[in-house]
């Protein structure tokens, strides 16, 4: 039986819905996830700029960096950490299994 603090996948897009120059915004519940892919790796992190509410999956993306299209904050998709200003505060990034052409995103259940 599963451990109800465990987490849960989530289906979210499949691999030819995402390349490297268009990224897809997801929601799980009310959580607006950014699904990247860089290089053959798909990524999730979440999608809202830490400085000012903006999709980061309208920005531009150049490799592992993508920029926020309101201020021009960057962040590095793997792991969420900023790379410049005015943005403080790094992206929390979530866990991405593909099953087959399915990606699948891990959050916790609430």
């Amino acid at each position: 039986m599963p451990d109800e603090k465990s987490e849960a996948w989530h289906k979210v897009a499949t691999t030819d819905e995402i390349t490297e120059d268009s990224p897809k915004q997801v929601y799980v519940g009310d959580t607006a996830i950014g699904i990247f892919r860089v290089k053959e790796q798909i990524y999730a992190i979440d999608n809202i700029c830490t400085h000012e509410y903006a999709p980061l999956t309208e920005g531009y993306v150049d490799g592992e960096l993508v920029e926020c299209p309101l201020h021009a904050a960057q962040f590095h998709i793997p792991t969420g950490d900023v790379l410049a200003p005015p943005a403080t505060e790094k992206l929390r990034t979530y866990r991405v299994r593909v099953d087959g052409n399915d990606i699948l995103v891990e959050v916790p259940r609430a």
